[in-house]
């Protein structure tokens, strides 16, 4: 039976006091122990995967697989096997270990369907990794932007630009024009955890302060699962992947992470609830990594109703 953890259901009384109670009768059917059919045959579908990971320092890294369509796949309901490898540089590369938990996000753009899952890597092949799956769940197509992908030819071995707590403009420029970010974090005894984050181009905010680039982001209404925000309530440390969808190139972030609740800050944000504040420690930007690029997006309509900064 699905349940929700002490960090979310934290959040979740945050918001009301009978939250908590109500969402978990909504865990009871949500969260699974296993993937629907409908979950297994999306996934197979995919030309990229979104996978959360934890270093050896307990850092969460937020990493993208891409591959033909059918590079994941599921023999039965507790198992996706992955094809495919990072890319040299990415720091999953180091973190996909036996039993190495990870979280696992399945995003189709052009449609708007994503589904989650995660669990624990059971077997490493030469060509990727297998996933036994401890949770299971759905989730909305909101403030997700519409694109179509197109392969390319396979990239050589990415050059890798490593990023310090003072992030470079070229990395700042990335995270002040995008669309779209994907947020990893994770909770001991609670497992991994990789999700989505959308919003107008200037939803992230980067400002340079002394010794650190400090990011912050909105949290727009959603599910009240509180999956991410949950997590970084039981850890404060947290991992941001930026795509250019141009270039194929990719930002990883690693830092901690803070809820700022209320204030001006967050009243001045059309369709805030909260604020996310990001205080960079580390990065790399994985230039062409790719073999995908995307079409010009089609934004959601729930953006009509948030701001930017």
């Amino acid at each position: 039976m699905g349940r929700f953890h002490e960090g979310e259901q934290q959040l979740q009384a945050r918001v009301h006091p009978a939250l908590p109670k109500r969402m978990a009768r909504t865990a009871e059917i949500a969260l699974r122990d296993f993937m629907p059919d409908q979950h297994r045959d999306f996934f197979a579908l995919l030309p990229t995967l979104v996978v959360g990971s934890v270093d050896d320092a307990g850092r969460p890294w937020a990493s993208m697989l891409a591959g033909k369509p059918g590079f994941v796949t599921s023999p039965d309901p507790v198992t996706l096997q992955v094809s495919a490898k990072p890319a040299p540089g990415d720091m999953l590369a180091q973190n996909l270990k036996q039993n190495a938990q990870l979280g696992i996000l399945g995003l189709q753009p052009e449609t708007r369907r994503r589904n989650r899952m995660n669990g624990r890597v059971t077997h490493l092949q030469d060509d990727g990794f297998t996933v036994h799956v401890e949770q299971s769940f759905g989730n909305c197509p909101q403030y997700i932007q519409a694109r179509l992908p197109r392969l390319v030819g396979a990239p050589a071995e990415p050059p890798v630009k490593p990023e310090d707590s003072v992030l470079s403009p070229r990395a700042a420029l990335m995270l002040a024009e995008t669309d779209t970010l994907f947020i990893a974090t994770h909770a001991k005894d609670e497992g991994v955890d990789v999700s989505h984050r959308g919003g107008k181009p200037g939803f992230v905010r980067v400002e340079q302060r002394a010794g650190f680039t400090q990011l912050t982001l909105p949290d727009f209404r959603g599910n009240n699962f509180f999956n991410t925000l949950g997590n970084i309530a039981l850890d404060s440390r947290a991992g941001l992947l930026v795509v250019n969808y141009d270039s194929g190139d990719l930002l990883q972030i690693t830092g901690q992470a803070e809820i700022v609740w209320d204030g001006p800050e967050v009243e001045r944000f059309q369709g805030a609830l909260r604020l996310l504040r990001l205080r960079v420690e580390e990065g790399r930007i994985l230039q062409g990594a790719l073999p995908i690029r995307w079409s010009q997006p089609a934004y959601a309509m729930q953006l009509l109703e948030t701001g930017s900064w």
